[in-house]
């Protein structure tokens, strides 16, 4: 779950967002993010730092360029973790819950 939660985190940056945007259309150079959001050299590896630490994007080097892609493995990972716990189930956690005020409801609309 703790992953789930650090992937979850670094989806909560606008320019992270975006360059996932962008590189929805495939494979992208570190310098052509940059010119596309207008953000400098170290903001772009600072994101880009974080979005490869919880595995949402892969980089290769090719000579002094580094080149960026959406694992897909990982978006499919997370969109399924995301309708799990968004998804009726059988011993689902909220069967924990005693529903109280559901409850008081029932009995104030009797009174």
């Amino acid at each position: 779950m703790e992953d789930k939660i650090e992937l979850l985190k670094a989806l909560s940056d606008k320019n992270r967002l975006l360059i996932l945007d962008m590189l929805s259309c495939g494979e992208l150079c570190g310098c052509d993010i940059m010119e596309g959001l207008s953000l400098t050299q170290p903001t772009i590896s600072h994101h880009m730092k974080i979005l490869q630490q919880c595995k949402l994007v892969m980089g290769r080097k090719e000579g002094k360029w580094t080149f960026y892609s959406i694992n897909r493995e990982r978006v499919d990972a997370i969109q399924q973790f995301i309708h799990h716990i968004t998804s009726f189930k059988e011993n689902c956690i909220c069967e924990r819950v005693t529903k109280t005020c559901s409850q008081w409801d029932d009995h104030s609309r009797e009174g």
